[in-house]
């Protein structure tokens, strides 16, 4: 996620029991969910309650004791923001212990009906969990079919920080970090990624886009159903559906890439100019890291103040007015839409194990947000992150450590999403390669990518790897970057100082607008400098 800049002004076959192969498990995921389990969460006589699977920061996030395989996802829009869409969730798991009952993540919508393994299941809603109670228990190792009939209620997402994004014509989703169980039901955290096909029927005169490619469209009567697939396993929090009288707008990437933008229809001709900029972008991220790792990449334009942009797999999410608000330059708008480009391979292929990772994908992104910035427009790494530096400790005061974050206030999804998160933990990686030398860091780049590719692995794993790849002890030199209340010397740089958080200069940013500061420091009144 990237914050969007704006001026003071402008601020707005079931039921078959089967061996689950081993691949399948996610380490990260299953310890977790032993946490949940020795804490005897599971009990089958406890009462209806919501769990999680142990995050910090998100502990009533993810259910543990099953793994999500697939989702089917079908929603038919009635042609208006003022009702809620009719959905069918079909959830496709591996049981990992024997379940007299299962949690699934949904905040909000009418439930009509369950079915598990095409049988009737009672169900009951605890929290902002829909607690499901099959006929019979099922077994360790089972596969099993879960079918929720429900409503999704676009209104809810104007009274909460995420979900449905109510746009000029139409809507789109913008589910990090915590919103996808808004719109509908599933084990919302980044440890459980699943494949998705998504169906969505809307009146004639609109078009539906989703994450992944197309697989059908079907017209009968006065609606048309879109019908899309991924192809790589996905998070819940990277969800896209786009439904809006739009233009999809195709060209050709590297390697003969499919590339889709999905715009205003109006916009078509004004925008041309930055979507054309997307295969080259993709070239360049390629040159530092390897090949794109999805199947097809785009932008997803919307006219909705969201103030922010969002990673949404295969189809990033953008605010119209970043593209056409003329206070900023061409060179700061090209490095957000790498950064959200850069996210497809560090946050999307990449997920992070728990939210506590989030600085593996947000520094990372604002990394190559600045790197593209640097060899494209003679912005300076080194100044960008020497002003950083002495920010850090300020940082690290308000939002904690890159590897950290302090918590938020529950439904606050963009609170996690502070400066510490984004140049913050850019200014770790900065300090990894002055540590190990820019050869090691290019092939621990590359190598991370590759190895960890449709996973979720965790800091623990990055540090490790990059011990692996520089042939040195990093222990405590990674542990003093990544949690340490005070930042570090930084290699090779001996005169950098960071301010004393106890004594601020000056008017200091906290939150979002820090982080968007940082990113441009000639404009003091941006709310961000890179998106999520």
């Amino acid at each position: 996620m990237l914050l969007t800049p704006r001026t003071e002004a402008q601020r707005p076959v079931p039921g078959a029991p089967r061996t689950r192969p081993g691949s399948r498990r996610r380490a990260k995921a299953s310890a977790l969910v032993a946490v949940a389990a020795s804490l005897g969460l599971l009990a089958a006589s406890a009462p209806a309650e919501p769990l999680g699977v142990g995050d910090h920061l998100f502990p009533h996030l993810g259910n543990p004791g099953y793994d999500v395989a697939s989702y089917d996802l079908s929603f038919t829009y009635p042609g208006t923001n003022s009702k809620p869409l009719q959905a069918v969730t079909t959830i496709d798991a591996w049981t990992t212990q024997d379940l007299d009952r299962v949690n699934l993540d949904f905040a909000h919508g009418k439930v009509e009906s369950v079915e598990v393994d095409g049988a009737p299941a009672t169900f009951r809603s605890a929290g902002e969990d829909l607690v499901v109670t099959p006929e019979e228990p099922l077994a360790d190792g089972s596969w099993t079919r879960i079918t929720v009939r429900h409503t999704s209620d676009p209104v809810y997402g104007k009274t909460r920080d995420g979900g449905w994004v109510r746009t000029s014509d139409g809507l789109a989703m913008a589910n990090q970090a915590d919103a996808a169980h808004v719109v509908f039901p599933c084990n919302d955290h980044p440890s459980d990624k699943a494949m998705f096909t998504i169906r969505v029927t809307a009146p004639n005169g609109y078009t539906a886009v989703a994450n992944g490619l197309p697989t059908d469209v079907d017209r009968s009567g006065g609606a048309t159903t879109w019908t899309y697939r991924t192809r790589h396993p996905m998070a819940t929090e990277l969800a896209q559906v786009s439904i809006g009288r739009s233009k999809v707008v195709h060209r050709t990437g590297p390697h003969g890439l499919p590339v889709r933008d999905v715009v205003p229809a109006k916009d078509r001709e004004l925008l041309e100019p930055w979507l054309k900029k997307t295969p080259a972008q993709i070239s360049w991220m390629e040159s530092k890291i390897g090949r794109y790792p999805f199947e097809t990449y785009g932008l997803l334009v919307a006219e909705a103040a969201t103030g922010f942009e969002l990673e949404t797999q295969t189809l990033s999410l953008f605010e119209r007015e970043l593209f056409t608000q003329s206070a900023f330059p061409k060179w700061y708008v090209e490095a957000i839409m790498v950064h959200e480009l850069a996210h497809q391979w560090f946050g999307d292929s990449v997920s992070p194990g728990t939210w506590s990772d989030l600085w593996l994908s947000e520094g990372h992104a604002t990394w190559y947000e600045a790197l593209y910035a640097a060899e494209k427009a003679g912005r300076p790494m080194e100044a960008r992150m020497k002003a950083a530096y002495a920010a850090s400790d300020r940082w690290r005061a308000a939002g904690g450590p890159p590897a950290a974050p302090k918590a938020t206030a529950a439904g606050k999804k963009n609170g996690i999403f502070r400066p510490n998160v984004y140049d913050g933990a850019a200014l770790v990686l900065y300090a990894l390669r002055q540590e190990i030398g820019a050869p090691a860091f290019e092939r621990l780049e590359r190598t991370w990518v590759h190895r960890h590719k449709d996973r979720s692995p965790t800091t623990a794993d990055f540090v490790a790897l990059a011990e692996d790849i520089s042939g040195r002890q990093l222990d405590g030199f990674m542990q003093a970057w990544l949690y340490g209340e005070k930042t570090p010397p930084m290699p090779g740089e001996p005169e950098w100082k960071s301010a004393d958080p106890e004594k601020p200069t000056g008017k200091q940013a906290t939150g979002k607008k820090a982080a968007g500061k940082q990113a441009t420091a000639k404009k003091t009144t941006a709310k961000k400098a890179t998106g999520k």
